[in-house]
């Protein structure tokens, strides 16, 4: 790039509303787990978007079934069906053994969704998330989330929202109190944004025969721990339940904006034609996309996620500075004895990108795709700056 258009890329930066904290890096290119940046710079990405990319930078058929369908068609709106949307619904049901699916641009889209299904099946108010989950910004999302320091300024949040420690059965059972108003408890399996803490099975089972027992509803936000993540295609199969709702984004369009709400039998006839909408839900481009990293997630791939989970968890161990590795497949985090950011700004300067989940927490999200050669290069970036 010239000197002249960067120059007009940084002026341009004070146009932008300063919601995120962002590095002094602009990122013009990708392929597989690495990106480059404007001045030709190249990193080993153990971000992926935040478990976005999935399946790397450019995969081959997720690229080819976008680059198909917009020379197709583009958008046509939910007043009628298309052939990527129906699609994919087919897919995620047959994955789910048996599902309806809504779909929308993002995680707090699908979790503001799951909320108003949960509530308009059960006809009760009252949700049950957890301390430290994250599921969201908007106002409903962000109401159950369990960080309240994300609250300040947005207040009054959504009322009859109650949060439970982390795999304290006993929490749960005080935060669900009164039962016969509880609506839905709503957990993710993997707390990513919460310091990418594993949910125990016995937990999850608990929380599971709760929601029967009073008549509630169990939400699994799979938003980050989905698609492959943690080594199973939704992280809920290796805890042994069967949520009412499921919620997707993140890796489900490789980058491209797409979320889904997946509601079982039982719960899906609730909703009717008015009760929720979203204009873009099911674009058939991102739908098209996310159809291929549906086809994608095969036991090849989860098979590497299982080693390449191990190989990065074994190493991290390793490291004198990490007090605990945390999280499942390619979900992972070391905790450190120190500041996780300054990790974060080494790391990136040796051609590493990394992200934090607290301030002490180091999290690793490569593509599932990501090498045994890769993996250890990241390694060896982190051994030189932890050491």
């Amino acid at each position: 790039m010239s000197e002249a258009g960067r120059s007009l890329l940084e002026a341009s930066r004070a146009t932008v509303l300063p919601t995120y904290a962002r590095a002094d890096v602009t990122i013009v290119r990708g392929e597989g787990c690495r990106v480059w940046d404007d001045e030709g710079s190249s990193y080993l990405d153990f971000v992926g978007g935040i478990a976005v990319v999935g399946l790397g930078h450019l995969h081959p058929a997720v690229t080819a079934a976008a680059h198909a369908q917009l020379d197709r068609l583009w958008h046509a709106s939910n007043l009628y069906w298309t052939e990527p949307m129906l699609r994919l619904a087919g897919l995620l049901s047959e994955r789910m053994g048996g599902a309806q699916a809504f779909f929308c641009n993002s995680g707090a889209e699908a979790n503001e969704a799951a909320l108003k299904v949960a509530r308009k099946a059960t006809g009760r108010t009252r949700i049950v998330a957890l301390e430290g989950g994250f599921h969201g910004r908007t106002l409903g999302a962000l109401s159950a989330t369990g960080q309240p320091g994300k609250w300040e300024g947005f207040g009054p949040l959504v009322p009859g929202v109650s949060f439970a420690r982390p795999n304290d059965v006993e929490s749960l059972e005080a935060a669900v109190a009164p039962a016969s108003e509880l609506a839905t408890i709503l957990l993710e399996p993997v707390l990513g944004e919460g310091g990418v803490l594993p949910l125990e099975a016995e937990f999850v089972r608990s929380a599971a025969e709760i929601a029967r027992e009073v008549g509630a509803l169990l939400t699994v936000d799979e938003v980050q721990a989905g698609l492959g993540r943690t080594g199973t295609f939704f992280a809920y199969e290796q805890l042994g339940i069967e949520p009412d709702l499921v919620t997707l984004a993140k890796g489900l369009g490789n980058g491209l904006p797409i979320g889904a709400l997946l509601a079982r039998e039982g719960v899906a006839e609730a909703i009717g034609p008015g009760d929720h909408g979203s204009t873009f839900g099911g674009n058939p481009v991102a739908s098209a996309a996310a159809c291929a990293v549906v086809e994608a997630i095969d036991d090849a791939l989860l098979e590497n996620v299982a080693a390449r989970g191990k190989q990065l968890a074994t190493g991290l161990s390793e490291l004198g500075a990490v007090r605990e590795v945390r999280g499942r497949g390619l979900l992972l985090a070391g905790v450190l004895d120190g500041d996780a950011g300054a990790v974060v700004e080494a790391c990136r300067e040796r051609g590493l990108l990394v992200v934090t989940a607290g301030p002490d927490v180091l999290r690793l999200l490569p593509p599932l795709v990501v090498s045994e050669a890769e993996v250890e290069e990241a390694l060896a970036v982190l051994r030189e700056v932890l050491s």
